[in-house]
């Protein structure tokens, strides 16, 4: 939200007075250099995050510019402008990420590369702290519901953060100081399109999609890229052994591992950001079979197993230390960092998981995203 500020204040005053974290209000305005001395001019702009609280505020010291929000918030009636409880594909989620900067303006966006029809990979960054944590999701083009149940966590987190509020029994505000938390909600934006809402128009993979799915119009057992391509069988962690012993020896709906590692673009920009961040933990949500694999090859360190067995616990998930399986995202960090990761199965059945599981799944696997900020 934009703030004039009419007379000068203290930077702790305006925290007082609109009971926002002064911390949310420097991240929110990066830009404004003078901002760090602790002391606003008059005749300032400023970008505040969302909260109901602020939306009548009337104070000689600030005014709120943007009463569209404010529409905004009175339409939908309910105490939010934002609804994270739906199916996605990459246009609504664009759509929601913009949105969602646009409301919590502390929040990093960022293009960490692009899907092979152009489609932006997008991250957002939140909190500053030492500790580093990577979350994504739909890796997989039939598991696009787990972008959904992130997104849900992701807007009461910040719903939590910004009215300094406890989110299941847990302080957020504390994290912001403490966590950085990398958040890419749709690895596979074509596979998920695919998926959602049928053949692309006009893509010269579309005759070579259609190949391989049979000629049919049903892409609801789709798991690979566009090219069908299985991105989470394209890292460098024995990835011959997968190679080898996969059935399909060329682009199929889904296991096929490619030719080499590392060919698709999303992949690849999963490991750039992982090379570039050095996370200290990752955590890759997929459906189905509410379980969760942790070990590799005994690579994984001594607090994998203290933070899994909290997840098992929090979810009522089974906690799997080995599986005969290479060539993962989360193998590969793991095998290469020698770091705690976490491949996250929500959910029973059969994928696509239907929507009505979505108020389940999310139950039992919320605690999951904040045991792994807090641990």
């Amino acid at each position: 939200m934009l703030f004039y500020i009419k007379r000068k204040i203290s930077l702790n005053d305006l925290s007082i007075l609109l009971q926002l974290d002064k911390r949310l209000i420097l991240d929110s305005n990066k830009k404004l250099k003078n901002l760090q001395s602790g002391l606003i001019n008059e005749d300032t702009y400023l970008l505040i995050p969302y909260k109901e609280s602020v939306l009548d505020i009337s104070s000689e010291y600030v005014e709120l510019m943007n009463n569209d929000i404010k529409i905004m918030h009175e339409t939908q009636g309910n105490g939010t402008i934002l609804n994270t409880k739906k199916p996605y594909d990459s246009l609504e989620l664009y759509s929601e990420l913009n949105q969602l900067v646009t409301l919590y303006p502390f929040l990093q966006k960022e293009i960490i590369g692009y899907s092979v029809l152009g489609k932006p990979i997008v991250e957002l960054k939140i909190g500053n702290g030492p500790k580093k944590i990577h979350m994504n999701g739909s890796f997989h083009a039939n598991e696009w519901i787990t972008t959904s149940i992130m997104m849900y966590w992701l807007k009461n987190f910040l719903a939590s953060l910004v009215n300094n509020q406890l989110l299941d029994g847990n302080c957020c505000s504390s994290l912001y100081k403490e966590v950085t938390l990398s958040f890419v909600p749709m690895v596979n934006p074509d596979g998920v399109d695919l998926v959602r809402n049928g053949l692309p128009n006009n893509s010269k993979y579309n005759k070579l999609i259609l190949e391989i799915n049979g000629y049919s119009l049903d892409f609801s057992q789709w798991k690979a890229n566009i090219r069908g391509v299985d991105l989470n069988n394209q890292y460098p962690a024995n990835w011959e052994i997968e190679k080898e012993r996969k059935i399909p020896k060329g682009p199929a709906p889904r296991d096929y591992p490619g030719d080499a590692p590392l060919t698709e673009p999303e992949a690849i920009a999963l490991a750039d950001i992982v090379q570039k961040r050095q996370f200290d933990r990752v955590l890759a949500f997929h459906t189905q079979g509410e379980e969760i694999y942790w070990g590799y090859l005994g690579k994984e360190p001594k607090e994998a197993g203290q933070i899994v067995a909290e997840f098992e616990r929090l979810s009522g998930y089974k906690a799997i230390r080995n599986i005969d399986s290479h060539a993962g995202f989360r193998d590969w960090f793991v095998n290469e960092y020698e770091k705690s990761g976490f491949t996250i199965e929500l959910g029973l059945g059969v994928n696509p998981l239907p929507f009505e599981q979505f108020d389940e799944m999310y139950t039992k696997s919320k605690g999951i995203f904040l045991a792994a900020l807090f641990m």
